[in-house]
């Protein structure tokens, strides 16, 4: 397998992390792009840093001297800094590939999600998939992998097992595998060598909603209390925060109650299941809760 040089943009995110650490890892010669360098969580004697404003694009020249393959998973789940999804997912994705064309690199690799063509009506959704179109359209060789959601999104699940009951809306029947960001990692860095243009994937683990509010609760030891609510009411919800919110608010909202009325199953992948990361994540959340009450 060819070592190219990389560049990673989204260095200090959640997957942005495991992705430069699979590249140290297999021996990559590997640059970051980050706004901190104090940020950096990684200690690597053979990592490059360099610090830019990915949605500044004057502070992007020449980052992609001398580099072969720019892996980007920069976006914005919560909106911050006065920058919208517009802001960060389309331009400052854009910035970066066009400076990444301007050095004729062999390949730009973006993670966007899964099902983005259905999600394009959403604040997320439409700046992830119009990136999308200027990459598919850009005359660079590129892949656009579609991951279906993080461990880390299932957030929510534990938030309200910890009360000891889960609302889902409608049957709870419908299905994921959320993949854990190591995993995620591997199939990225794996596609640096892999003609192939676009990658779905997901966990090891295929679980109707109602089996991951079983396994949230089974964390916390409670007993299993499900309520199904009407999907009137996920409607209504979405309508409300429209209306009554900016994009800042009901963005990240209105993501999850869409997605939570749609099949997001993904071909399996990875060795890391959802029910070790929720009795983990418990553990911690116990014990620092222990530790306080000892302060």
């Amino acid at each position: 397998m060819e070592k190219y040089k990389v560049l990673v943009a989204g260095a200090t995110g959640y997957l942005g992390q495991f992705i430069t650490q699979e590249l140290l890892d297999r021996g990559f010669a590997t640059t970051i792009i980050v706004r901190n360098k104090n940020k950096i969580a990684i200690k690597a004697p053979d990592l490059k840093i360099i610090e830019a404003q990915v949605t500044q694009p004057d502070t992007l020249k020449g980052i992609c001297d001398n580099i072969d393959v720019v892996i980007s998973s920069v976006g914005i789940t919560r909106q911050k800094d006065g920058l919208t999804y517009m802001d960060v997912d389309y331009q400052a994705n854009a910035n970066l590939m066009d400076e990444a064309k301007r050095n004729n690199i062999k390949k730009f690799i973006y993670i966007s999600v899964l099902n983005g063509d259905k999600l394009r009506h959403l604040k997320i959704g439409e700046a992830k998939e119009k990136f999308v179109d200027k990459l598919k359209s850009s005359g660079l060789d590129f892949c656009v992998i579609r991951p279906n959601g993080f461990f880390s999104d299932m957030g929510d699940f534990l938030n309200m097992a910890k009360s000891g009951r889960i609302y889902l809306f409608g049957k709870g029947e419908l299905k994921l595998n959320p993949i854990h960001g190591q995993d995620l990692a591997k199939v990225v860095v794996d596609a640096i060598n892999q003609d192939v243009k676009e990658i779905n994937v997901g966990g090891p683990d295929l679980l109707s909603q109602n089996e991951i509010g079983e396994l949230a609760l089974n964390a916390y030891s409670k007993p299993v209390k499900i309520t199904h609510l009407p999907n009137w009411i996920r409607i209504f919800a979405i309508w409300l925060v429209h209306t009554f919110t900016n994009s800042k608010t009901y963005g990240p909202i209105e993501f999850f109650l869409t997605t939570m009325n749609m099949d997001m199953t993904s071909p399996k992948y990875g060795k890391h299941h959802l029910s070790d990361f929720f009795n983990d994540k418990v553990r911690s959340i116990l014990i620092g809760d222990d530790n306080m009450r000892k302060d």
